[in-house]
């Protein structure tokens, strides 16, 4: 019995040691890779690529009148050229494939690729690209080209850089924006109404944006 006992404590002992190792690792390679020094006001000038696995390009819209339902655009590509000296010569331009539309039902995705909405066959992207920068206040306003249904519409809206990491990869950045379009100024008519004259799906639609993005470190070459 007291052999038992040793070996259970001297098991437990192993465990709780390994786990204080693997946890001071781990604190140690984030400390590394995000340390606080290494939050930047401001990052250096370039062109910074969206993060796809840290980025949504998102959508909400009322429904009956009565809560909205929210969607994504998966499949997206998009650059952020940031110029630090004079943010307003910056530049913001993506292109989303409707085709990857996702509201988390997939019979309601079907209906939106249809040509009751999107009509993904004959309009696959969905396109931005900016037109100009503008400060207001401690924010910046973006406006620029919006394509969607083969139709292109000026935009404004405000846009908001959230900071910069340096790591061992290269620079981070993010930024967040969020806007309406009316979905009807671009071709998209779908028009089922309620009873009492609601529209089953609203024509205002709120557009979010949340990005981040990453300029690679140069390589030891270059940086020479």
């Amino acid at each position: 019995m007291k052999k038992v006992a040793f070996l259970l404590a001297f098991a437990l002992t192993g465990l709780f040691v390994l786990a204080n190792f693997t946890t001071a690792a781990r604190n140690t390679t984030i400390e590394e890779r995000f340390a606080v020094e290494n939050v930047l006001d401001e990052g250096g000038a370039g062109a910074y690529g969206f993060d796809k696995a840290h980025t949504s390009i998102g959508f909400r819209v009322k429904h009956m009148g009565l809560v909205e339902v929210p969607g994504f655009f998966r499949d997206f590509t998009g650059t952020i050229n940031y110029d630090p000296k004079d943010v307003t010569k910056s530049t913001v331009e993506f292109t989303a494939k409707v085709t990857s539309v996702d509201t988390g039902v997939a019979p309601r995705d079907t209906h939106l690729r249809s040509a009751d909405f999107f009509e993904v066959e004959k309009y696959p992207d969905l396109t931005f690209k900016s037109t100009k920068i503008e400060k207001k206040d401690k924010g910046l306003i973006l406006t620029g080209d919006l394509t969607m249904k083969g139709v292109t519409k000026s935009i404004s809206f405000p846009f908001n850089i959230a900071g910069f990491i340096k790591g061992e990869r290269g620079t981070r950045m993010g930024a967040t924006a969020e806007t309406v379009v009316n979905r009807k100024d671009f071709g998209v008519n779908y028009d089922n109404k309620l009873p009492n004259g609601t529209s089953a799906v609203a024509d205002n639609i709120t557009v979010v944006l949340n990005i981040e993005a990453n300029m690679a470190a140069p390589k030891p070459e270059a940086a020479k």
